[in-house]
C-alpha cells in the first residue's frame, strides 16, 4: 500500500478489474455492481470537504480491500458502509436487497462509527475493547473500518489543523493498536506514518529529509546486497525472492524518541528474503551468516516462537556491503502473507450454496476468536468483564474457550466437562484425573464448562478411567481414549494368557524359549500368519485362532538346509557391473565387481567398522558393524572394507541434544567454522531435551567426531550422538 495524500479517481469498472485479479465469479461481480449502483444513488449530490463526489470515498475504501483479496460481501459492504449513516438507507432495506451477510457488515461498521473515541480519558481502553467485541460478529467489520480510516487519513489535509491532530491521535491510539493485534501490518504501518505526519509534522518531515539525503547511496547499497545474497542462494539451489525493505518513518521516529541518533539506527538498510519452505529459511540464514558477519544479540527466531498474532520470520543483522549494517528478515511466502495481512490472510469468505463456510473461512474465524480472547484477557480487570466482552458471539457458537491455570486457551465443544478438558490437555492427564477446580470452586467431573472458565484438574497416578465417564463426556477424543483404555486392558489379559500357553508348549517340546522367540523367528511367524506384531500372535493363541503347536511347526518346517539354499540363491542373484573398473566406495572380500550401497539406517562413513549384508537382487548393503538392524542375520553377512574415493563427502545423521531451541545460530556457526556442509536441519522432541536432527556431508569419521566434540563445547549442548534409524 503506497502512502497517498489524495483520493484516487477510480470508477466502478476500475474496481472490478482489480477484484477480477483474484475472483472472476460473475455472481460476486454482480453483487459489487449492485452495491455500487445503490451507494451512488444514496450519495448522489453529496460532496466531500475536498469537493470530490462522495462516492469516490467508498470506492477508494473498497480499492484498499482488494489489496488483501477481500471477498464480494466485504467489498459490497465497503461500498455501502456510509449509506445508513449519511442517507435514508436502512439495515432492513440493505438486507432485502443484498442479503443478511452484507447488512450485518454495514450495520457493524455503522455502530463502530458511532463510538466516541475520547482518547483523553479511560474510555480509550474501553473503546478498543468494544471494537474487538465487534469482531465476534464478523472480523470483516473492523477490517472495513480500518480501510475507511486509512482513506480518510490519506485525504485529511483538507481539514483544519486542529481536526487533523484529533483524527491522527485517535488513529494512533485506538485503531493502529487494533490493526497490530490483528497482525495487519500493511495497514498499521501506513496509518502510523500518516498519523505522525499530522501530529508531529516537524519530526516527520525532518526524518523524510534525512532519508532523502542518502537515498541514492542507500538504494545502491541495497541493490548490491540483494545481488550478492541472491547469488549466494542460487549457488546452493534455494529458490527465493529478495526485496529491499523500507523502514517506516514512524518506527524511526520511535527509536529517535528513545534517545537514538538518526545515524545510529542501524536497521534502516533492510532486506526481506522469501523462500518456499521453513527449512529453506534456516538454510538461507546459515549461508548468509557464513558470508556476512552477524551482529551479536540481533538474531530472533520468530518461526520457532511465533508472536501472539502468529507472525513468523527469522530476523538477523549483519555487516554487509561496504560495512553497512543490514537487517535481514527471512520467511516463507505464506509467512509473509500472515505478516502483512494478519487475520485477513486467512479469509476465503465465500459461502457455499448450502450455507456452509469454506475451510479457510472456518480457520479464519477460529483465529479471530483466539486472538480476541487473548487480548481481552490481558486488558480485562475482572473475569466478569472479560466474559461480558466476548459472550455475545461465544454463546451462539458450537464451541467454548476455557483456560488452563497458566492462561493457555483450550477450545472445546459446547457442553464439555472437566474430563473432556483433561483429555484435550494430554491423554495421560485424562486417564488419571480425579477431580476439578473451576474458577476456584470444586466441581464434579460431569460439570458443564462455559467460556471463560479457568480449570485446574487434579490427578492421581493410581487412578484409572471410569466407564461411567462415557455417559457425560462429549469430545470424540475423550470417548476414544476411555474406550481404548478398556480395550487395551482386555488385550493385555489375552497377551498374558497367550504367552503362557506358548511357553508351556515350548517347554513340553524341550525347545529354548529365547531361541524360538528370536527376532528372525518372530518375523517368519508373523509373515506366515499375516499378523502385525507378536502381541497379535498371543491374542490369537489365547482366543484359540492359532494353537501353540501350529505356531511351533512354522519354525520347524523352515529347516537349516532350506535357509542355506535361499542364502546361496541370493548371492547368485546379486547384480554385477560389466566394466572392469571398481568405483564402489566399498570392496567385498573374495568377490570382484559386485554392486554395493551404503545403508540409509546407520549411514556408515570412512573410518567406521563396517559389514556387508546380502540383499536379494540388490547386491551388498553396507552397514556399520554395530548397527542394530543386522544383529540377527549372521548367515547373510559378508566381510567388506573401504575403497575410499578421493574428495568424496558422505551423509551422516547426528542428534544434538540441547536445553533450548534458541541457539540454532551457534550450531550453524560451529558447522561453518568446521567447513561442515549442513544438508538438512529439523527439530524433534525427546523427553526433557530439545533435539536438532542434522544431516551433514563429511569426508570421514575423524572429521565428524571433531565437529561433534566442538558442538559439545557449547554450553547449551547436553550430548551429541550419531543416529541409527
Amino acid at each position: 500500500m503506497n502512502m497517498s495524500t489524495k483520493t484516487i479517481k477510480i470508477s466502478i469498472d476500475d474496481l472490478i478489474d482489480k477484484f477480477k485479479k483474484y475472483n472472476d465469479n460473475e455472481e460476486d461481480i454482480a453483487l459489487i455492481r449492485r452495491a455500487y449502483d445503490y451507494a451512488e444513488k444514496k450519495h448522489f449530490g453529496q460532496k466531500r470537504i475536498s469537493g470530490d463526489d462522495y462516492i469516490l470515498h467508498p470506492l477508494n475504501v473498497a480499492l484498499i480491500l482488494t489489496e488483501i483479496s477481500a471477498d464480494a460481501p466485504c467489498m459490497a459492504a465497503a461500498l455501502l458502509h456510509d449509506t445508513i449513516e449519511d442517507s435514508d438507507a436502512t439495515k432492513e432495506e440493505i438486507e432485502e436487497l443484498f442479503g443478511s451477510e452484507v447488512a450485518l457488515l454495514v450495520d457493524g461498521v455503522t455502530k463502530i462509527n458511532k463510538l466516541n473515541f475520547n482518547t483523553e480519558t479511560e474510555a480509550s481502553a474501553a473503546n478498543q475493547r468494544k471494537i474487538l467485541v465487534g469482531l465476534s460478529e464478523d472480523p470483516r467489520v473492523i477490517i472495513i473500518k480500518l480501510a475507511d480510516r486509512l482513506h480518510n487519513m490519506r485525504t485529511i489535509s483538507v481539514l483544519s489543523v486542529e481536526k487533523q491532530k484529533k483524527k491522527a491521535k485517535e488513529t494512533l491510539e485506538i485503531l493502529t493498536p487494533v490493526a497490530h493485534r490483528l497482525g495487519i501490518y500493511k495497514i498499521k504501518s501506513e496509518l502510523e506514518d500518516l498519523s505522525l505526519r499530522y501530529l508531529k509534522p516537524e519530526a516527520y518531515f525532518d526524518i523524510v529529509e534525512k532519508l532523502n539525503q542518502k537515498k541514492t547511496e542507500r538504494d545502491e547499497a541495497v541493490s548490491k546486497m540483494i545481488d550478492e545474497v541472491s547469488e549466494l542462494l542460487n549457488e546452493h539451489n534455494i529458490p527465493h525472492e529478495i526485496k529491499g525493505r523500507s523502514k517506516s518513518i514512524y518506527s524511526i521516529y520511535n527509536k529517535m524518541a528513545k534517545g537514538k541518533r538518526f545515524d545510529d539506527i542501524y536497521d534502516i538498510l533492510a532486506l526481506r528474503v522469501f523462500v518456499d519452505t521453513e527449512q529453506d529459511c534456516y538454510l538461507a540464514l546459515g549461508l548468509i551468516h557464513s558470508k556476512y558477519k552477524p551482529v551479536p544479540k540481533r538474531f530472533k527466531d520468530y518461526i520457532a516462537m511465533p508472536k501472539t498474532n502468529l507472525y513468523q520470520s527469522l530476523h538477523t543483522t549483519v555487516f554487509g556491503i561496504d560495512g553497512n549494517l543490514f537487517e535481514i528478515q527471512i520467511r516463507t511466502y505464506e509467512m509473509d502473507k500472515i505478516a502483512e495481512y494478519g487475520i485477513a490472510s486467512h479469509w476465503s469468505y465465500k459461502e457455499h450454496k448450502d450455507g456452509a463456510k469454506s475451510a479457510k473461512d472456518a480457520m479464519e474465524q477460529k483465529l479471530q476468536i483466539f486472538r480476541n480472547i487473548i487480548e481481552l484477557n490481558e486488558d480485562a480487570n475482572t473475569p466478569e468483564e472479560f466474559i461480558t466482552s466476548v459472550k455475545k458471539d461465544i454463546l451462539t457458537s458450537d464451541v467454548i474457550y476455557v483456560y488452563t491455570p497458566k492462561g493457555d486457551v483450550i477450545e472445546l465443544p459446547a457442553q464439555s466437562t472437566p474430563v473432556d478438558f483433561a483429555y484435550k490437555v494430554h491423554s495421560e492427564v485424562g486417564d488419571h484425573v480425579v477431580g476439578a477446580i473451576v474458577n476456584d470452586n470444586i466441581v464434579p467431573l460431569d460439570y458443564k464448562l462455559v467460556t471463560g472458565d479457568i480449570i485446574k484438574v487434579n490427578t492421581n497416578k493410581a487412578s484409572k478411567p471410569s466407564k461411567d465417564w462415557l455417559n457425560f463426556v462429549v469430545t470424540s477424543g475423550a470417548k476414544n481414549k476411555i474406550k481404548s483404555y478398556y480395550s487395551k486392558l482386555e488385550k493385555d489379559e489375552n497377551i498374558e494368557k497367550g504367552t503362557d500357553l506358548l511357553e508351556k508348549e515350548l517347554r513340553k517340546e524341550n525347545l529354548s524359549i529365547n531361541e524360538f522367540l528370536s527376532n528372525k523367528n518372530i518375523d517368519i511367524i508373523l509373515n506366515e500368519l499375516k499378523l502385525k506384531d507378536i502381541d497379535d500372535l498371543y491374542v490369537n493363541i489365547a482366543s484359540g485362532k492359532n494353537t501353540p503347536n501350529s505356531v511351533i511347526k512354522i519354525i520347524i518346517n523352515n529347516n537349516t538346509e532350506k535357509k542355506e539354499k535361499d542364502i546361496a540363491a541370493k548371492i547368485n542373484e546379486t547384480t554385477y557391473y560389466k566394466d572392469n573398473s571398481n568405483n564402489n566406495d566399498v570392496l567385498v572380500e573374495g568377490i570382484d565387481e559386485i554392486k554395493t550401497s551404503l545403508s540409509s539406517c546407520c549411514k556408515p562413513i570412512p573410518g567406521d567398522n563396517i559389514i556387508g549384508y546380502i540383499t536379494r537382487g540388490s547386491g551388498i548393503t553396507v552397514h556399520r558393524s554395530n548397527c542394530h538392524n543386522i544383529t540377527d542375520t549372521d548367515e547373510r553377512l559378508i566381510n567388506v572394507k573401504w575403497n575410499i574415493q578421493k574428495d568424496k563427502k558422505y551423509p551422516s545423521d547426528i542428534l544434538v541434544y540441547t536445553n533450548t531451541y534458541d541457539n540454532l545460530l551457534d550450531i550453524i556457526t560451529k558447522a561453518s567454522s568446521n567447513n561442515m556442509i549442513i544438508d538438512s536441519i529439523s527439530t524433534i522432541n525427546k523427553s526433557e531435551y530439545k533435539v536438532y536432527r542434522m544431516t551433514v556431508l563429511v569426508e570421514n569419521k575423524e572429521r565428524l567426531e571433531k565437529f561433534m566434540n566442538d558442538l559439545l563445547n557449547l554450553s547449551f549442548v547436553q550430548k551429541v550422538e550419531r543416529e541409527v534409524k
